[in-house]
């Protein structure tokens, strides 16, 4: 049974369109499974969302009718229920008459608790048509946008004034409200070329009809217009679009049914750096640049909304502001290049980093002092004199004109302009980096120098506004705290940096000296902890299995790279057989060790055969996995660890732990306790879930 809805509003930006169609998505299906009208194992039980700038339409294939569910409601407990001559008690006669059956339609049901009277009651499932009306508005309701407007008298909150909602089930309209506003039996083409109504009875119809009226529903399929007329448009040229996914994915959204179009600029502007003329165009007008190999072409690209521009008025008023635009950009270019980097970095001191941790002079300071300490743990001593460089002119850049006008490209103004100052390259690619990567999806400094320099800057802001006790909840991260954590993991990932985190950690809590309000032992925690969570994140948006990422997290976060690796190990052996055997041997060996002090194994005192035999075994293993985990080879140590199996098992099989004497139960336990530290340094095998596997 096919059902459509659209709700049509003013125009949304992107990012609440993704949230709406994230949210709608999976409340559907959750809602829908409960209510027994989807099935996610088997169709139906389809759920799909698609949205523009000015829609957000759900498509369901669902189950016409709910299941009859059987319900019991328990009465009396069988012993009272009747007489010693078989009659029924007045506990049983007012239970079934409370239900309205006979007493002979009651039957006997067993629990935890005993045997108790019940009576068994069919709810018949009810159609499709008569429960959406009752779920569908509350959805809508739920949603929740980066930020929230009201409109008219109306307290009903939402992303932008809604139009109108329209919504079909099995080709029939379905009738409810949405705080006042009713749906209706039509919806409608593009706002501005063909606002009239459109009646469709099924949801092939409704998009072949919204197609012809020029919208196109499918995000894929807007963008994949827009590439196809820019190859067209710059196929004469020979050409390229200058990559920028996020603004393609901008521009995908915001219009409906994407037309392209170019446009020129006078060719003295080429003497700005590509980051810039690109910005210039993108911020504000949303233009694209285009290049032929690297250098960039005196033309733009931009994308209009079902208006194919035959006679070139939006071209040419696009020209006219990005011309104001680039003079702006070429005015800040030549006015920035009279004051050196240098010069600039003594001013940072007029800026304000937070009111509690001082200025950007100050955090330049700290952060030249915590990537030097983390230049020497990661033994890359020739890298000190491009560090202490990087570090001092890092934020030089945040003084510049260009910046003040273009925000987003700190950190690359500040290594162009190092670049034309003629610094080396290691240093002024570090400065134009060190703002990597701004989310998970972007890329990580390419040079080690641009790493370090990240780790530290980032480091630097969350170990400062967790140290003043700034609370981080929710979607409330005025710092980008969680970002930044995530920046540093993906770095340490990326480059494979192999160094002692909570070491790190303690560097950056003393460079702050008395700064900060927490003490430094409850602060350290509170940070490894939270990158333990972002790890957590990360990890799981990889595609890791939760059990694992536990299992390898357990211990807290020392090494983040060595962590990784483990976690690679664990889930190359995650099916094998020997594996899934041995985690269940090391629970067994956890919960016999469970609430036990710390014993030492005496050699002497292993009596059976099949305890010498396991110490012998463990401490072969012992010795040749000990240069494995120092060189960070977790996956051939644990293929190794997999060995000491059998010998765990003959050793439970034959050796009763807990021996009468008690030197020989202890000395028993300190060998079990070796083994499970053996494991420890992998993992702990106790949070692998074993499928089958009894709790």
């Amino acid at each position: 049974m096919e059902f459509v809805l659209e709700i049509n509003t003013e125009e949304m930006p992107l990012p609440h369109v993704k949230a709406a169609l994230q949210q709608l998505k999976r409340n559907f299906e959750d809602e829908l499974v409960s209510q027994d009208l989807v099935d996610k194992k088997k169709r139906p039980g389809k759920i799909e969302t698609f949205g523009t700038c000015r829609r957000l339409i759900v498509y369901g294939d669902l189950i016409a009718c709910q299941r009859n569910k059987e319900e019991i409601i328990v009465g009396p407990p069988k012993s009272v229920a009747f007489a010693p001559d078989g009659s029924p008690s007045p506990a049983v006669m007012g239970f079934a008459r409370s239900q309205g059956v006979k007493v002979d339609s009651l039957e006997v049901v067993s629990n935890k608790k005993g045997d108790y009277i019940a009576v068994k009651k069919i709810q018949k499932g009810r159609p499709a048509q008569d429960v959406l009306p009752q779920v569908v508005p509350d959805i809508i309701n739920r949603l929740s946008f980066p930020k929230m407007m009201r409109w008219g008298t109306n307290d009903f909150k939402f992303s932008r004034p809604i139009r109108y909602v329209f919504c079909i089930l099995d080709g029939k309209p379905l009738s409810f409200k949405v705080n006042g506003i009713s749906t209706i039996n039509f919806t409608t083409g593009h706002k501005l070329y063909f606002p009239a109504s459109i009646k469709v009875k099924s949801f092939q119809e409704y998009r072949r009809q919204l197609k012809k009226n020029k919208v196109l529903i499918e995000e894929k399929t807007r963008k994949a217009r827009i590439m196809n007329h820019i190859e067209k448009k710059l196929e004469p040229l020979e050409a390229q679009c200058y990559p920028d996914e996020k603004l393609l994915d901008k521009l995908a959204t915001d219009v409906e049914y994407p037309y392209v179009f170019l446009g020129a600029f006078p060719k003295k502007y080429l003497k700005l750096p590509i980051e810039i003329l690109s910005t210039a165009m993108r911020e504000g007008q949303n233009l694209l640049s285009v290049v032929k190999g690297k250098k960039q072409l005196p033309v733009f690209l931009g994308v209009t909304d079902a208006c194919n521009d035959a006679k070139g008025f939006v071209s040419k008023g696009n020209e006219r502001v990005l011309k104001a635009r680039l003079e702006d950009a070429r005015f800040f270019w030549e006015q920035d290049s009279k004051i050196p980097l240098k010069e600039r970095a003594e001013n940072l001191s007029q800026i304000v980093f937070q009111e509690r941790l001082g200025s950007y002079k100050e955090k330049s300071e700290r952060i030249k002092k915590i990537a030097l300490y983390l230049v020497s743990k990661l033994d890359a001593g020739k890298k000190k004199q491009e560090v202490r460089e990087a570090a001092e002119l890092c934020k030089a850049d945040l003084l510049t004109e260009m910046v003040r006008e273009f925000p987003s490209l700190q950190g690359k103004v500040g290594g162009i302009y190092a670049r034309k100052e003629k610094y080396p390259l290691a240093v002024w690619k570090a400065i134009y980096e060190h703002y990597q990567p701004a989310s998970l999806d972007d890329p990580s400094p390419a040079s080690l120098t641009g790493a370090i320099l990240a780790v530290c800057d980032k480091l630097d802001s969350i170990v400062g506004v967790l140290g003043l006790e700034i609370e981080i909840s929710g979607s409330k991260d005025p710092f980008g705290l969680r970002r930044n954590a995530q920046g540093i993991c993906s770095i340490v990932l990326d480059k494979k940096l192999d160094f002692p985190f909570p070491l790190l950690l303690d560097k950056v809590i003393k460079v702050y000296e008395d700064n900060l309000k927490k003490n430094r032992s409850e602060l350290k925690e509170i940070c490894l902890e939270f990158f333990k969570n972002r790890l957590e994140y990360i990890f799981s948006h990889l595609g890791f299995r939760y059990d694992l990422i536990k299992a390898v997290l357990s211990s807290g976060v020392d090494n983040i790279y060595n962590i990784f690796l483990k976690l690679k190990a664990l889930d190359s052996l995650k099916d094998n057989l020997k594996f899934r055997t041995l985690i269940l041997t090391a629970k067994r060996v956890n919960n016999i060790l469970r609430g036990q002090p710390k014993y030492k194994v005496n050699q002497d005192l292993l009596i059976e055969k099949e305890e010498r035999e396991l110490y012998t075994t463990y401490s072969i293993i012992r010795d040749n996995v000990r240069p494995l985990f120092l060189s960070g080879d977790f996956s051939k140590a644990q293929r190794i660890v997999l060995t000491i199996g059998s010998s765990i098992d003959n050793f439970f099989d034959n050796v009763l732990v807990m021996a009468e004497d008690k030197r020989i139960k202890r000395n028993r336990l300190a060998l079990l306790q070796q083994v499970s530290k053996l494991f420890s340094q992998i993992a702990n095998y106790s949070e692998v879930v074993i499928e089958g596997e009894k709790d």
